[in-house]
């Protein structure tokens, strides 16, 4: 046996004190451990007297000295012929102190906390017993979007009578105090922002595009559904006589993703949710890793549930946005059963890989065709092609559509380019200038996007 970040050895009881800061520190770090007296730091038995007053002396010392009382199991063990003390141990009420100290287990060392280091943990358990979204607004000021709130209402399935009766009904005032439930959800102006990103490669070295949306929690969730599908390839299949579009990324999972990073991130960390499109991945990034008790293993079983904003949660349930049952994780897997999930510095990630294209992009990479063109996914031609398969529109629509915040001098171009290729027409053709001119794609526009 070798010492470990919850195993402490010490060979004799004149170590007795130091053992008990092992203790403090094993369950400020780990929640559970063991301390053995009569074995050398190298794992073998030295053997010592052990009696039933022994027992109790260890038993008294870990009373008297660590603080909150734990209560745990000390007793004579035999190895290799040799007596010696097992003391094994759990607790939950971090921080926890040995003689008034707070201690963290590093590798095999007890190290003192700082005050710095004392108050994050102290600060990390006061926020575990009361969430965010149950705490009342700072801000005496604030009042809610009467608008938003009546819609909320109506999409809810409840009568409107008032804006005062609506927010208790939800469960956002109590003793006349708005939760910071009801900021995110109804906040003028928006509370929240979602920030978004198209990256050349598959690393952030190069941005393609990059929109911050400023909003409320369910406007946020539909602006990243729609970013998303206006980055990637969209296909289509025929079910029956109507052509249905087919992302890449299976719509139903990214929007259970998308759902799951406004419902559980932790809105105490000032960051945004991001969405983030690389070449060959979409990432979900959203601030507040896994709560205590749930690893990444055991999420992906879909057995484990635990909700970090409950009041949050059960107003997106009361619009089916979200279920009682915690069914978000398993519908992801389902339906997107190669995501990946991770988490680090502090930022939980759900990673969509995005499919090869079935032709060799490698023979002609992002390369210009006959027709002059740039083929690539995250083109101009492509977005403003996958933008007019669902409706003809304007200049300006394009723009707008494709992330422009105006008509630049090489969207004109590449329109010019796409009606030369016979992939757009003119909705007006008999007047090209008209204020009133809309784009619409040619069949050959719409193999362009479905066969490349």
């Amino acid at each position: 046996m070798q010492e470990s970040e919850t195993i402490e050895y010490k060979k004799s009881l004149a170590e007795l004190s130091d053992g008990l800061n092992s203790i403090a520190a094993i369950l400020n770090k780990h929640g559970r451990g063991a301390l053995w007296f009569g074995i050398k730091n190298n794992g073998s038995p030295a053997g010592m007297d052990v009696s039933e007053t022994t027992l109790r002396k260890v038993s008294q010392a870990i009373a008297a000295h660590i603080e909150p009382k734990i209560y745990p199991d000390v007793s004579k063990v035999v190895l290799d012929g040799k007596s010696c003390i097992r003391v094994t141990f759990t607790g939950s009420e971090t921080p926890y102190y040995a003689h008034g100290r707070a201690y963290m287990r590093v590798a095999d060392e007890d190290r003192q906390l700082s005050a710095k280091e004392l108050e994050t943990i102290i600060l990390r358990k006061n926020r575990t017993h009361r969430n965010w979204d149950s705490e009342p607004i700072q801000d005496e000021s604030f009042k809610p979007d009467t608008a938003k709130l009546r819609s909320f209402v109506r999409k809810a399935g409840l009568t409107w009578s008032n804006a005062a009766a609506a927010l208790e009904n939800l469960g956002l005032s109590v003793d006349g105090k708005l939760l910071n439930a009801a900021r995110v959800f109804f906040a003028k102006p928006p509370a929240l922002t979602l920030r978004c990103a198209v990256f050349a490669n598959t690393t952030s070295a190069t941005i393609i595009d990059q929109h911050d949306f400023p909003g409320d929690i369910l406007t946020l969730i539909d602006e990243a559904e729609k970013y998303v599908l206006k980055n990637i390839r969209i296909g289509m299949k025929l079910d029956g006589l109507v052509r249905v579009d087919v992302p890449e990324i299976n719509r139903e999972a990214l929007r259970e993703a998308i759902i799951n990073a406004f419902c559980h991130r932790d809105y105490r960390d000032r960051d945004e949710v991001r969405v983030a499109i690389y070449k060959d991945r979409v990432e979900i990034r959203n601030p507040g890793i896994l709560m205590d008790g749930i690893s990444l293993k055991t999420l992906k079983t879909g057995k484990v549930s635990r909700r970090r904003n409950p009041i949050i949660a059960d107003l997106l349930r009361r619009i089916h946005l979200v279920e009682a049952w915690g069914r978000g994780i398993p519908l992801i897997l389902d339906k997107a059963p190669n995501v990946r999930f991770s988490q680090i510095a502090g930022i939980f990630i759900t990673e969509f890989p995005r499919p090869v294209p079935a032709k060799d992009t490698e023979s002609r990479p992002e390369s210009r065709p006959e027709s002059g063109l740039e083929s690539g996914p995250e083109s101009i031609e492509r977005k403003a092609l996958v933008a007019l398969s669902k409706c003809p529109l304007s200049k300006s629509e394009i723009a707008t559509a494709i992330g422009h915040k105006s008509i630049s001098g090489k969207l004109n171009q590449r329109i010019r380019q796409m009606i030369e290729a016979g992939l757009i027409e003119h909705t007006i053709p008999e007047k090209p200038n008209s204020r009133l001119q809309k784009y619409r794609l040619t069949e050959k526009g719409r193999r362009m996007i479905y066969e490349g």
